[in-house]
């Protein structure tokens, strides 16, 4: 680890995970790297979360804040959720145990925009961090950090933190280096704020590195654990269909002129339909693709091998584990088509519009008006957060939201008269997909809108049911512009909550 740790003053602050957890007192507020289960920190948390489960078998009260870029994985976010000793939980998160403790009320969960969070924090909206615990993958000579494979919130954690502790990861391919652009803005809070100067995906203009005060330095950790990457499921047919409805709405606008022969700069939240999307761009006859996004999945990977995609610009990667292998030994060759910078810069609206961003984007359910919850199961049981969805969403020149039509066998419908919470409002969503049809909603009023929905987007079992419900509130509403019936809007779950099933008998 010599050649990693390259400052020896930071080299004498190697210490233990163990030891270092020592340092934290009770009521600490961490601010954590990782973003989709890339970049966290590997040793710290648990050796923190065994520190709690101590105090707390010996009655004593331990409990901590924990802030970071967005998902972490199960040695960061599971172990310090388990021992119940976390307080207050933000921006995202997707761990099972986690969500288990923000749903019972033992955690309070903020559930912010990815792309606010930095600045709020700054801005004292939230306490400022007590620790910085922040994965790198090497400290040069003059004490710089180069990143490893996400970027996140870092910059703003070692920034405000009162105290740094730092995990050099020997794991994390050294030929990351010169793949980040770690822009340290002018004016970073209002009023003085200035443009952020990118005009096309693949603009750098920051720096390669990140900048630590090393007096705040407190321990250094060494590790050589691997992210936690997760296999992507093999590609569905509800999956594939969406995924082809999207890809010809695309050749559409092209054909008719809106958006160039190569796109616009594109946008996809993580999972399996986005992979479908970019396994098609990768058999279509598009060329020359950018992306402007916040993760970098295995489909941008093979768009970049197959010379298609020729940059793309993110915080992170969310890999599967053969993509992260191929990453790590081949990061020399991506970091000339990659560029990960900070998660306010990847999530910045300002940049999003001016690029003309294409999102897409995953929902839990759409209503019949194109109002869309991407967050909470029946309206109350929180599943991860809303992410970066509602950053591209609400400043895309096209906003694309993607689910199958039915979910748990066919006894939730996607689509539902009134969503039982909102996330995106139809504002701001231009088009809904499902393996039934593509809506695309510009343009158009309210009860335009619910027909093209209903017609296109909704599964054959519900679609007669929902029509009901549209005709019905037409027939019986006062006004006109978004008729509803309020006694019978979230009959659909309520249903699904008594029966088990959304479906009428």
């Amino acid at each position: 680890m010599a050649e990693r740790i390259a400052n020896a003053s930071f080299a004498s602050k190697v210490m233990s995970a163990s030891d270092a957890a020592a340092l934290v007192p009770n009521g600490a507020v961490i601010g954590f790297s990782g973003f989709t289960g890339s970049g966290y920190p590997k040793e710290f948390p648990p050796a923190l979360a065994q520190r709690m489960r101590v105090a707390r078998d010996a009655g004593e009260d331990f409990r901590i804040s924990a802030y970071t870029g967005a998902s972490t994985a199960p040695e960061l976010d599971g172990a310090l959720a388990e021992t119940g000793g976390v307080q207050l939980r933000s921006p995202y998160q997707s761990d099972p145990s986690m969500r288990k403790a923000i749903n019972a009320g033992t955690t309070y969960y903020s559930d912010v925009h990815l792309s606010f969070m930095a600045g709020q924090v700054a801005a004292g909206f939230f306490p400022k961090p007590d620790f910085a615990v922040i994965e790198v993958s090497a400290i040069t000579a003059d004490g710089e950090l180069v990143p490893s494979s996400s970027v996140g919130n870092n910059r703003t954690w070692l920034e405000l933190a009162d105290k740094v502790i730092l995990e050099v990861n020997s794991w994390q391919s050294e030929d990351l280096r010169g793949m980040h652009d770690i822009y340290y803005p002018i004016g970073a809070l209002p009023p003085n704020r200035v443009p952020v100067p990118i005009t096309s995906a693949g603009d750098r203009i920051g720096q390669a590195t990140l900048k630590v005060d090393p007096a705040k330095v407190v321990a250094v950790i060494k590790t050589s654990d691997p992210d936690r990457n997760t296999p992507f499921k093999p590609i569905d047919d509800d999956s594939r269909a969406i995924a082809n409805y999207l890809l010809d709405f695309l050749h559409y606008q092209v054909k008719s002129g809106l958006i160039p022969k190569n796109l616009l700069p594109l946008q996809s939240g993580v999972g399996n339909i986005p992979n479908a999307v970019l396994d098609g761009l990768l058999h279509s006859d598009l060329e020359n693709l950018s992306s402007y996004t916040e993760v970098i999945q295995d489909g941008m990977i093979d768009l970049i091998d197959a010379g298609k995609l020729t940059v793309a610009s993110a915080t992170a990667f969310s890999l599967s584990p053969d993509y992260a292998h191929k990453m790590n030994e081949n990061a020399a060759f991506y970091r000339k088509h990659i560029i990960l910078r900070p998660q306010d810069i990847s999530n910045n609206g300002e940049v999003i519009r001016r690029l003309g961003v294409i999102s897409s984007n995953g929902m839990i359910e759409a209503d019949m008006y194109g109002n869309v919850n991407s967050t909470h199961v029946m309206g109350t049981r929180m599943m991860n957060g809303i992410g970066g969805s509602g950053d591209f969403t609400r400043s895309a020149f096209i906003s694309c939201f993607v689910s199958p039509s039915t979910a748990k066998g066919g006894k939730i419908s996607a689509i539902v008269p009134m969503v039982s919470h909102v996330d995106h409002t139809e504002h701001d969503v231009h088009v809904i997909i499902t393996e039934q049809g593509l809506a695309d909603l510009r343009g158009l009023a309210p009860r335009q809108r619910a027909k093209v929905i209903i017609e296109k987007c909704v599964h054959p079992d519900y679609r007669e049911q929902l029509k009901d419900y549209y005709e019905r509130a037409c027939a019986t509403s006062t006004f006109q512009q978004t008729p509803h019936i309020l006694s019978e809007a979230l009959s659909w779950h309520e249903r699904f909550n008594e029966t088990g099933s959304m479906l009428q008998a």
